[in-house]
Order: structure tokens, then C-alpha cells, then sequence
């Protein structure tokens, strides 16, 4: 029998069948947590619950406890992580602390859950969506700031030390115009207003549109170079800071 927003207000079913009957309009964001908890409380595996709440979610952004998030970014790109935070924060006590953080910080489950899990409890749109977010806003905030340290790396050894922004020259390397230039054609793009400043979801945003700008205007073997470069600078990021190389992902397109 599956579950009905019912169930989900009382706590009386689990989520056995994946709590996917969303024939009535889907879960509101407190009758997801609420089967969060129900689940937690019954004793299951929290990351597994987790994921399989994190799979019934369809709020693409909301405000809680004052914070504006923005859990789909252009429709396409899924901060799952910012959704997992979220969540656990509002059952906090029925999840372990540490773990949690570890999660939050490194993007990794206690050692006893099967990480490959991770695509089939989210489900397909949204684990091509967590792929988006890992390639078009993670990797690539890693391949700017590779490339901002070769400019820096090429000025250096001709003895300029001066400059302290290679912003704009490294997007000209990357994207062929600079930072400004670009920011402005996507707010354009998106009809909104070119203000000085720009929120972390903004700015996620304009960095998956980024992602998808430099995969429409440069040729395979750039788009491939260019990857390469990021996923090696964000290997070296978490190397440096302790949090271990990265495990093995499937290749964008792929399930």
C-alpha cells in the first residue's frame, strides 16, 4: 500500500515502497521531514533515509530559518547537499552529529553505507541533477581558480607581483570574455537587474551558466582539457585540506 500525504501528517507508514506516491501534488516540505523523522525514529539507517526524503523532495527553493535556499539551480542543477543541511538540521538529535558534518564537509557517508546507493535512492532526474551541480558549479569553480593560478604563475616569473585579481584574464582563457562581460549577458539572459553584488545562490547560478556557456562555445577537445583541469584542481583542494581524493564518478550523461 503506498503512502498518501495522510500517512506522512501521522507517521504511520515507513518508506519501504520509496514514499513516492505523489499522485496528489507531491510532499510539502514539513510532510517530508515528517517522514524523515517517522523513518529515523523507526530505527533505519539515517543516511538511507535521507537520500530516499531527499528523493521526495520538489520545493526548488524555499526560506527556512531566514536563510533563502535554492536547491535546483536553472532547473537543471541540484544542490543535494544544501538539501541534506537543511533536513538534518530539522531532525537534528535523531542524526549523528559528526556524521553529518563530515557529510556536509566532504560529501561522504559513514563507511558502512554503500556510497554506489547514491544514484538509485536519489532516482534518475535528480541524480543527473546532483551530477550537474558537481560538474557545472564544483569542478568548475575549481577549473577558475586553476586557471586564475596559471595567470598568476605566468606573471610571477616575468616578475610582475603587483596584480592581486587574475579574475578577468583567467575567464578570458577559459570563456573568452571577461568575468563582467559575462555576468552581464546572464542577468540579461535571466531579466534581472545588473546589480554590483550577487547572492551564493546568484552566483552558483551564473556559475552553471558558465559550465554550459564553455560546453556550447568550445571545441570537444577544450571541453574535455578543460574538465580534466578542474577535476585535477579539485583533487589537489581536498587533498590539501585533508579530505581525501575524490571517489570514482560516472562521466557527464551518463546515469
Amino acid at each position: 500500500m503506498p503512502w498518501t500525504k495522510t500517512d506522512a501528517r501521522n507517521g504511520s507508514r515507513t518508506m519501504d515502497d520509496q514514499s513516492r506516491n505523489q499522485e496528489d501534488g507531491g510532499w510539502t516540505p514539513a510532510e517530508a521531514v515528517q517522514l524523515l523523522r517517522t523513518a529515523l525514529e523507526q530505527g533505519r539507517d539515517w543516511p538511507t533515509c535521507l537520500l530516499e526524503t531527499i528523493a521526495t523532495w520538489t520545493a526548488p527553493e524555499e526560506v527556512f530559518r531566514g536563510r533563502r535556499l535554492t536547491y535546483f539551480l536553472l532547473g537543471e542543477a541540484f544542490d543535494w547537499l544544501l538539501l541534506a543541511e537543511r533536513l538534518c538540521a530539522s531532525v537534528a538529535g535523531l542524526v549523528p552529529k559528526e556524521e553529518v558534518e563530515e557529510l556536509l564537509f566532504t560529501g561522504r557517508f559513514p563507511s558502512c553505507f554503500d556510497a554506489s546507493q547514491l544514484g538509485p535512492l536519489l532516482g534518475g532526474d535528480k541524480n543527473r541533477g546532483q551530477l550537474n551541480f558537481f560538474y557545472g558549479v564544483t569542478v568548475e569553480e575549481a577549473l577558475q581558480l586553476a586557471a586564475e593560478l596559471e595567470v598568476h604563475k605566468r606573471h610571477a616569473s616575468n616578475g610582475v607581483h603587483y596584480l592581486d585579481d587574475y579574475t578577468d584574464e583567467a575567464f578570458a582563457r577559459i570563456y573568452g570574455s571577461s568575468r563582467s562581460e559575462l555576468l552581464t549577458a546572464f542577468r540579461q539572459e535571466m531579466g534581472r537587474p545588473n546589480r554590483r553584488s550577487a547572492n551564493l545562490a546568484e552566483t552558483n547560478e551564473f556559475t552553471y551558466w558558465l559550465f554550459k556557456y564553455r560546453l556550447n562555445n568550445s571545441d570537444k577537445a577544450k571541453i574535455a582539457s578543460d574538465t580534466r583541469k578542474g577535476l585535477l584542481q579539485l583533487h589537489r583542494m581536498r587533498e590539501a585540506s585533508g579530505v581525501g581524493p575524490l571517489a570514482s564518478l560516472p562521466l557527464m550523461g551518463e546515469d
